[in-house]
């Protein structure tokens, strides 16, 4: 027999409690009861089946202003990078200088995809073939392709279960690994890690420090946007982000020389860097187009800069409604038997377009393989209970994960294992929360993984009346 506690786990009742009677009762005379001995029981109430109709995979859509925009564009016919008379012209020029007045950043870059910036964060911070470069050992696939793209070799680092980074195991790596003069860290799901804490430990081991904002555009620490602890940050408009441009992603900076290479990698040639709104000192733009850095053409074109520059504005009014929302799910998730939802520090100003839950799935006991392997079942029972209601929630522990490191097999595995990352995803599970959905439709969310968790850990008595 066991009992809810209050944090929503469940723990054993002893079997050495007694129940004390409140009143003292004589027993009924047998004819009294016989009325009611062949009398079947009460049958339990129909369970609920909650089913989602809507895909999870809905984006935020462009607005009819970015609409407009890409489609004159597409009408001219000038769509290349640098098909216009002056900067001032150019839709990718203006998408970067107001991309950059947003977060705050001195300089922008356009370009096509939030990997190809994590990619040049790298060459621009100087990294060689060979380095090594710590980075979280939860994060997505593309962080650690990008360090791979640009011929280096990652160092993970475990997580906790706030699903960011540890500090602890951060400083560990980093004084295992002297040689390991870069640290990518991933804002992975908008989760923010102490960033004063991260910084202070890459300036005491000589580590370079740079972020991966994919995940983060929107998100605040102690009221700033992300980015300014590293010296270069990336951030993503790929349709499941604040920006939607279907794939796209920019490069921001307050460094000279290392935007200036960043401009000659991504194809700013002859005086083509003269089209660009955020433009370094003319020292810095010499000592990066003096023919030493390939022309790699990764700039963003013009029809995806006309689709972005609209969404920019309504960044803030967005993240207020997601997040109205986050809140009232993550306290109706957290409320369930085995559930919590890892919260973040008071510092961060979230962006709540998704929703990350942990689960108990431990059995009763037993032998540590037994445990797992219930586990699993459990993990797997639960998943199945969602999607066949419609709800395809994502386990990132699971085997075909893009999340899970166990799959980034283009890289060497980390030699530790990375235990407790591999513990904590596990359980962890992840659900779109997307803007186009209404209440109601929010409200099914929230019942289809209740009903899943009734189906999966009850005896089959359970209902939801």
């Amino acid at each position: 027999t066991t009992t809810t506690t209050s944090a929503g786990a469940v723990a054993p009742l002893s079997m050495s409690a007694t129940v004390e009677p409140t009143t003292q009762t004589t027993a009924a005379p047998a004819e009294e009861l016989a009325p009611f001995a062949l009398t079947p029981p009460a049958p339990q109430p129909p369970r609920r089946r909650t089913t989602l109709s809507k895909s999870l995979k809905t984006p935020d859509p462009v607005p009819r202003a970015g609409i407009e925009a890409a489609t004159r564009v597409m009408e001219s016919g000038r769509l290349f990078r640098y098909n216009l008379a002056t900067a001032d012209e150019s839709e990718v020029s203006r998408c970067e200088a107001e991309l950059a007045a947003y977060t705050g950043h001195k300089f922008a870059l356009g370009l096509n995809s939030c990997g190809t910036a994590i990619f040049l964060s790298l060459k621009c911070a100087g990294a060689r073939p060979g380095d090594r470069v710590l980075t979280n050992g939860f994060t997505f696939t593309a962080v650690p392709s990008a360090i791979v793209h640009a011929g280096c070799e990652p160092v993970y680092v475990e997580c906790d279960e706030s699903l960011c980074v540890d500090l602890a195991d951060l400083d560990a790596k980093m004084a295992a690994n002297p040689d390991a003069k870069y640290f990518i860290v991933s804002h992975m799901r908008g989760k923010i890690a102490d960033m004063d804490g991260i910084l202070e430990l890459c300036r005491r081991h000589g580590v370079e420090l740079l972020e991966d904002c994919a995940h983060s555009l929107g998100v605040l620490y102690k009221d700033a946007h992300t980015g300014h602890h590293g010296s270069i940050a990336s951030f993503s408009s790929q349709s499941y982000k604040m920006l939607n441009s279907g794939e796209g992603g920019f490069f921001v900076t307050d460094d000279d020389h290392m935007f200036a290479k960043a401009m000659a990698y991504a194809g700013a040639y002859e005086t083509l860097a003269d089209k660009h709104l955020c433009k370094p000192s003319r020292e810095a733009l010499e000592a990066a187009m003096d023919g030493t850095v390939p022309n790699y053409s990764l700039r963003m074109h013009e029809a995806t800069a006309a689709m972005l520059r609209p969404q920019i504005l309504t960044i803030d009014a967005r993240r207020e409604q997601y997040n109205e929302r986050y809140y009232d799910v993550a306290a109706r998730l957290d409320a369930l038997p085995r559930v919590s939802v890892p919260r973040q520090l008071p510092d961060v100003t979230i962006v709540g377009d998704s929703i990350q839950f942990h689960l108990d799935l431990a059995s009763n006991g037993g032998s540590d393989e037994d445990d797992e392997a219930a586990a699993c079942a459990n993990a797997e029972t639960f998943l199945a209970r969602c999607a066949e209601r419609g709800l395809p929630v994502e386990r990132f522990g699971s085997k075909d994960n893009a999340r899970n490191f166990k799959n980034w097999k283009y890289a060497a595995q980390p030699l530790c294992g990375l235990p407790r990352t591999r513990a904590i995803i596990a359980g962890a599970f992840d659900v779109r929360l997307p803007l186009l959905f209404d209440d109601d439709d929010i409200d099914k969310i929230v019942y289809i993984i209740e009903e899943a968790l009734d189906e999966t850990f009850s005896d089959g008595h359970a209902s939801f009346a």
